[in-house]
């Protein structure tokens, strides 16, 4: 249906059938295989995605959400330890239980890694080592000189990040001088300079602002001879420079510059050290009380700072800087988030262990579990995707965030990762919710309805959507009942396409929390060495916004993605493949993008789509799967080799099948290799790190991941092979 409005958003709410189930009528050749209903498919692939499914509706909780843990490294482990060290709070036994976590992830070369079987990372390295020192390990004892001798070889504790330069300050084993400057001041640049904190990614400005707290207080708590670690140091702590070296986890300059950038604000780092070692820096104070009521202003209707650990831990310490009490409500609720994050176990020895997640993941779990159910096409699951669709209209945001200060005429809206993070919704969730969303909308209508999602007009509503709905129905009170049902959703998807299409970046693509965040000198500063200073646009997310946007009816004539569609082509890899931003690593992105580029209708015979097709059949293994390591960030030579997963042979599967592949032998070998691997509870085993948070410093494993993409490509299997 076309309306002949340029900018017209077509939705289309059917009679019996829900927008996005892509289910076209079957020829007489599968007449039969059609007539089964999918809950009744006793086929081994039947089994098996009904086994799953199985599996994922008794996970469901009844507020209608799914999550699952989302483990990282031992980084946040040996970082808690080292707070609740400075908070005099090292006797706990949840510290003890930490402890033994840590200890149950040192590798064979005695470090511990950024992911199972990894490389000795040096900076968790250091903080794992020191961490079971203070709580009393015999430095003499086997494992922790076979952890010594692996930091030594990797360079020494000389070696470490900033994040971790700041622990040792804190703990008073270095100075502040030491560690990179990072003054209150930084809060009160104006934004003509283009290195203000919105010029940083979202994630680096929460961690930034009440790191300047600390840098303006400078808290130390001086630990006895025996918790200090001078011995993985090659020279001494002491000797440590006062500006750091340039990190080699830093990606080079996308362009070419004779401006020695790096060296440049290394003596800024240095000159501003010397000037505020003579006195208190002008605007001192000022920046100080502008960066508390910035903190304070985003703990509102957040799981703690930003609701991920590292501000939490930060914004901690900063508010006992500020002299909150303990009993205060700031930091009561602030030591709760960051007790959240704690999930509890046992080793080997059945010994209790503690570990922390990173934030939780509930909007992103259940928005995929939604997706995945309601590809099965089974009637088990409507109740349990309602449910699912009701809690995720619930996490709507409703208020501006930092997102609006380059956008203040746009309608809040989008979705963010978390239980509650209102001032950070991002793109990948509101593109995952807005599909999710599109697939639970009701079947059991009185009529054939149409929404478009219209613009408003010029000035001030530039941008903004009316939703208009039409259709027939000879029963005017079930007509009217159902605009009444559909309009809270529909109001809810259409502020979230306004602002996914508000959010899009000049080069066309699209990045995670922010437009136009890709002022690349910032990943020059001494602090940027977490190579994640900044939010580009990026491959995977700008094909998933298009897959959601063509799912809403935009089609590719629309100039938001004809944009998008020269960005992903430009980001395109020589051999045919794509960079995976947030997993791991060209197996995820070659899949979404081709997702993306099948949703907007481009020729699967189009000679980029064939390339990349070519290069997924060739990194298939013998097995039959699919799979990549996070080595791949450090060299692209290992693009596509790793141990088989179950969650990467997915998206290979699922990138294969929107190439037009579903009867290919490569697509067929992988389905089998997905049945084979199967276990009895109806999901897959993986040990392996499949998610990616910064590139050369952070993964995840996402534990569900091994659970609703595999199931969402068996089922997009079946339907493919039903529908001829």
């Amino acid at each position: 249906m076309e309306s002949g409005r340029q900018h017209a958003r077509f939705l289309r709410v059917d009679e019996g059938h829900a927008l996005g189930s892509e289910r076209v009528v079957s020829d007489s050749t599968n007449a039969i295989l059609d007539s089964i209903p999918e809950e009744q498919d006793t086929s081994p692939l039947g089994k098996a995605i009904s086994a799953t499914t199985d599996f994922l509706l008794s996970r469901q909780h009844s507020e209608g959400y799914w999550v699952a843990e989302l483990e990282g490294d031992t980084i946040l482990e040996s970082e808690y330890i080292l707070l609740m060290t400075y908070l005099g709070e090292q006797d706990s036994e949840d510290v003890q239980a930490a402890a033994r976590y840590i200890l149950e992830k040192q590798e064979d070369h005695g470090g511990w890694s950024l992911y199972p079987g990894g490389p000795t990372e040096i900076s968790a390295s250091v903080k794992s080592y020191w961490a079971l020192k203070i709580l009393g390990h015999d430095p003499s004892a086997e494992y922790m000189q076979r952890a010594k001798a692996a930091i030594l070889e990797a360079g020494g504790a000389e070696k470490v990040n900033s994040f971790t330069r700041y622990y040792m300050a804190l703990l008073g084993l270095i100075s502040y001088r030491q560690c990179p400057a990072v003054p209150p001041e930084l809060i009160l640049l104006p934004s003509w300079t283009g290195v203000t904190i919105y010029e940083m990614s979202s994630w680096s400005r929460t961690i930034l602002i009440p790191l300047s707290i600390l840098w303006a207080f400078k808290p130390s708590r001086k630990l006895p001879v025996e918790q200090q670690i001078d011995e993985l140091f090659i020279k001494s702590p002491r000797q440590l420079p006062v500006v750091n070296d340039v990190s080699d986890k830093i990606d080079d300059l996308s362009y070419k510059t004779w401006v020695p950038w790096t060296w440049l604000f290394r003596q800024l780092d240095r000159g501003y050290k010397l000037i505020e070692s003579i006195g208190e820096p002008p605007y001192r104070k000022m920046g100080i009380r502008l960066a508390s009521t910035w903190m304070l202003d985003r703990f509102e209707q957040s799981d703690g700072l930003g609701a991920i650990f590292p501000p939490i831990v930060w914004s901690l310490v900063a508010l006992r800087c500020l002299g909150f009490e303990e009993d205060s409500s700031q930091i009561k609720e602030t030591r709760r988030h960051l007790e959240e994050l704690i999930l509890r176990g046992t080793n080997a020895a059945g010994e209790p262990t503690v570990r922390l997640q990173p934030c939780k993941s509930p909007v992103w779990d259940t928005a995929i579990s939604t997706i995945a159910l309601s590809e099965t096409g089974q009637s088990n699951c409507e109740a349990a995707i309602q449910r699912s669709a009701a809690w995720m209209r619930s996490k709507e945001v409703r208020r501006k965030g930092d997102w609006s200060r380059s956008h203040p005429d746009v309608e809040p809206g989008g979705w963010y990762f978390e239980f509650n993070n209102e001032f950070y919704p991002d793109i990948d969730d509101t593109t995952m919710v807005l599909m999710a969303l599109a697939r639970s909308l009701p079947t059991d209508m009185h009529a054939d309805w149409t929404a478009e999602f219209v613009p408003q007009g010029d000035g001030e509503a530039e941008g903004r959507l009316e939703t208009i709905i039409s259709g027939k129905s000879p029963q005017w009170k079930g007509a009217i009942a159902d605009v009444s049902r559909l309009q809270n959703v529909l109001d809810s998807m259409r502020r979230g396409v306004q602002w996914l299409l508000a959010m899009q970046s000049k080069n066309g693509g699209w990045g995670a929390f922010d437009a136009d965040n890709d002022n690349e000198l910032l990943t020059r500063v001494p602090f940027a060495d977490h190579n994640a200073m900044i939010d580009p646009p990026t491959a995977d997310i700008t094909a998933r916004v298009m897959e959601s946007l063509a799912m809403l009816g935009i089609d590719r004539d629309h100039p938001a993605m004809q944009e998008a569609l020269a960005f992903v082509w430009k980001t395109q890899e020589a051999d045919g493949s794509w960079v995976g931003r947030w997993g791991v690593n060209y197996l995820y992105g070659t899949w979404q993008v081709l997702v993306g580029l099948n949703a907007i209708g481009i020729d699967k015979t189009d000679p980029r789509i064939r390339q990349a097709v070519r290069w997924l059949k060739d990194t298939q293994l013998d097995i039959g799967g699919w799979g990549e390591s996070p080595a791949t960030y450090e060299d692209p030579s290992l693009k596509g080799k790793g141990p088989a997963t179950a969650s990467q042979t997915a998206w290979a599967l699922l990138g294969l099948m929107a190439a037009g592949e579903a009867g290919s032998q490569a697509v067929q070998r992988g389905i089998s290799y997905l049945l084979a691997t199967q276990q009895e509870d109806g999901i897959w085993r993986e040990e392996e790190f499949t998610g990616t948070g910064f590139p050369r410093v952070f993964y995840l494993k996402y534990h569900y991941y091994p659970v609703y993409f595999p199931l969402m490509a068996l089922a997009r299997y079946r339907q493919l092979q039903r529908n001829g």
